[in-house]
């Protein structure tokens, strides 16, 4: 705050409001322009965020519609006949020990 002394005329005292009053204005309007920064820069990262969010559910509705092929042409596989069936189970096991030793490759390769 302004430095107050005795025998100061009101002018004086004038004055030093008047400067007191402008370097408060500047700290003021310097902060404003900081935080109009901040929210447009938020503004930003949240418009590119909704983009990539967008494109994401788009590639999972194209996954969906891959699974849900599969999934039918599988079910129809496994209500067909016997021989299919042995088949199915052949290619399940199958499916199951090449995970493991994808899994356990992985594994060593990380450690």
């Amino acid at each position: 705050m302004a430095e107050w002394g005795r025998g100061q005329g009101p002018g004086d005292v004038e004055d030093l409001l008047d400067v007191e009053n402008k370097r408060m204005a500047e700290s003021l309007a310097s902060k404003v322009t900081r935080l109009k920064s901040l929210a447009l820069d938020i503004d930003k990262d949240a418009d590119e965020q909704n983009r990539y969010l967008d494109g994401m559910d788009s590639d999972f509705m194209s996954v969906t519609g891959l699974l849900s092929g599969s999934v039918k042409r599988f079910s129809t596989m496994a209500r067909s006949g016997r021989d299919n069936r042995k088949l199915l189970c052949f290619v399940s096991a199958g499916l199951i020990i090449v995970f493991f030793i994808l899994y356990y490759l992985v594994s060593k390769a990380g450690t």
